[in-house]
């Protein structure tokens, strides 16, 4: 275990070379900070922050920087999620109001989380399979030709039309729409197969085959729409940092057009906390010259999807932290009240 000071001086080494982008030396670190001992003794918990693999020295430079391992340890023990200012809290409230349905929140919420870490943002569109039925529209367009609408507790709407293998009374289709809803609002999309499989029993003959129907494409839909699907935005944002990539950026942006790359990294929507993998600890090879950021959103307690950014290592883990954490929790308002 380190001792304080050493981890101090960790802190202090991490906390300048974000923000200088130089490796830090000793005298700089005693300048700047109030560490309370003598240069000689920052020099040797540097030399034991080295030896334990928490910072390197780059080429022949008299400095040092950190290495995943020391950023990984100023992650877990010694940043705290920075409190957004009130300029940025503000931002947030006015770039997201007025959202007018779910592509448009989703769009707004990337740009805004480009915008406020400078990072690459991703976002994971809520998924089906982790909401609920909110309503469940029929609409006649023709004797034999409907519309269902499918809404869920998150605000996605899906459409689709239908050809009844007979003409379909305004009546039945009142009837059908009454009893389709009390069977399934409010609950899960993998729960509604067999909440609903009896139904067309339930009608005369001559409609059951619209009914049957009917059904059929509600849960073809499910079935469709269970890809996970997500948006990006602010890659140009990684041209700014060209020397924090090592070999060369390509591999990073290649790695950024992967969605199944993308989701991994995202991680699972049912694990909602906070998650930060650094350099290393991203499995897909092109990314280990970059920290995730990312955490769950939801309209409830529950997270429906997750929402994150890609940057370089250097990178301000405190205010990247809370800006993805206070964005999620207005995103997640945003569903509540939609």
């Amino acid at each position: 275990m380190l001792s304080e000071r050493r981890l101090e001086v960790l802190r202090a080494i991490v906390q300048d070379y974000v923000g200088t982008e130089e490796p830090v030396g000793s005298k700089a670190l005693t300048e700047r900070h109030k560490l309370g001992v003598s240069p000689a003794t920052v020099r040797n918990d540097m030399a034991v922050l080295e030896d334990e693999g928490f910072i390197a020295q780059p080429h022949t430079s008299a400095g040092r920087i950190p290495t995943d391992k020391g950023y990984r340890l100023f992650v877990d023990k010694l940043a705290g999620v920075k409190p957004l200012s009130s300029p940025e809290r503000r931002a947030i409230h006015n770039f997201l109001d007025g959202a007018v349905d779910l592509d448009d929140v989703v769009g707004r919420t990337v740009r805004l989380l480009a915008q406020l870490t400078r990072q690459v943002a991703i976002v994971q569109y809520p998924s089906l399979t982790r909401s609920t039925v909110r309503h469940v529209e029929l609409l006649s367009l023709a004797a034999a030709r409907l519309m269902l609408v499918l809404i869920t507790d998150t605000g996605r709407v899906e459409q689709r039309m239908i050809d009844c293998p007979a003409p379909f009374g305004e009546s039945s289709l009142a009837d059908l729409r009454a009893r389709l809803n009390s069977r399934v609002v409010g609950r899960r999309f993998a729960d509604v197969p067999q909440l609903v499989q009896d139904l067309p029993e339930s009608f005369e003959s001559e409609d059951r085959g619209t009914v049957s129907t009917v059904l059929s494409t509600l849960l073809e839909t499910l079935v469709e729409e269970t890809e996970e699907r997500l948006l990006i935005g602010g890659t140009s944002n990684l041209t700014r940092f060209g020397h924090d990539f090592p070999v060369m950026i390509r591999p990073v942006l290649e790695a950024l057009e992967e969605q199944v790359v993308l989701l991994k990294l995202l991680g699972e929507a049912k694990d909602s906390g906070m998650t930060v993998r650094i350099g290393h600890e991203n499995a897909y090879e092109g990314l280990n010259s970059t920290s995730v950021v990312a955490v769950g959103y939801g309209s409830g307690d529950e997270a429906v999807a997750k929402l994150g950014v890609v940057g370089p290592t250097r990178m301000d883990y405190p205010g990247t932290m809370g800006a993805v954490r206070a964005v999620a929790r207005y995103v997640g308002q945003i569903l509540a009240e939609s």
